[in-house]
């Protein structure tokens, strides 16, 4: 058997395999994060805490004294890897590697700003040393990414698989703390009841920490949960609507 005639591992990208790689990149509360030693060259494998972006890249908080800090700002080339093992075989449960290019966040920047509040909500612990002067944030810009979604689950995704592109994006960013608080105060059972229905999630002091064209991020403690939207929002104004529906189809449902 010749090298073009050997059946390939990978399947077709569909629909079903963009969301799960979604969800891997989007819940997870931290992932490992491979580097390039700058004195060797030689991989070096760590573990970072891990944010998104309102645009859907992963974003990292990192110590200018780790080694893949200085190995970052040597070489902007990394790769994440994304999904926790379960019970059983822990090649049995989905993981994603992505393979990124890192974008230092400038301290004086607007886009700093922003970040800083999205991350603090998803990791309330950072706000202890998230101001320190040798703490910085990196954007890790996805260039494709692999899914494995278990045995015989292999596929090779895009960046656009990955992102948000909607047009809407900036908007609901202005306007993501105001609704985070007015779902939380006002509407303080919906985080419950999105985590349990939509996510699978046990009970929990749930709360919302992120909200995006996308979907909306969920935490309890130190669980994080990722509810997908069946589509993105490609207006502002219809972020209320889709809460309100997901809500009312989760109640109709039981």
């Amino acid at each position: 058997m010749t090298e073009k005639d050997k059946p390939s591992v990978l399947r077709d990208t569909d629909d079903e395999a963009r969301h799960l790689a979604r969800t891997l990149l989007r819940s997870a509360r931290s992932c490992a994060l491979a580097v390039l030693e700058p004195e060797t060259g030689a991989p070096f494998a760590s573990r970072t805490l891990t944010g998104t972006d309102t645009d859907g890249t992963p974003v990292i908080l990192v110590s200018a004294l780790s080694v893949h800090t200085t190995a970052l700002r040597a070489d902007p080339r990394a790769s994440l890897l994304a999904g926790e093992p379960g019970k059983g075989d822990p090649l049995a449960h989905p993981r994603l590697t992505v393979l990124c290019e890192a974008e230092e966040v400038s301290r004086e920047s607007e886009a700093r700003t922003a970040l800083r509040e999205r991350f603090i909500r998803r990791h309330p612990k950072a706000k202890l040393y998230v101001d320190f002067p040798d703490f910085a944030f990196f954007r890790l810009v996805p260039l494709r990414a692999h899914l494995n979604g278990g045995f015989g689950k292999a596929f090779v995704l895009t960046a656009d698989d990955l992102l948000i592109r909607s047009p809407a994006r900036a908007a609901l960013a202005a306007m993501e703390q105001g609704a985070i608080d007015h779902m939380n105060s006002d509407h303080a059972e919906a985080a419950g009841v999105y985590a349990a229905h939509y996510c699978g999630a046990k009970e929990g002091n749930w709360s919302i920490v992120g909200l995006d064209a996308a979907g909306v991020d969920l935490a309890s403690g130190d669980r994080l949960k990722r509810l997908e939207f069946p589509q993105e929002l490609t207006e502002a104004s219809a972020l209320r609507g889709e809460l309100a529906r997901l809500l009312r189809e989760a109640r109709a449902s039981g």
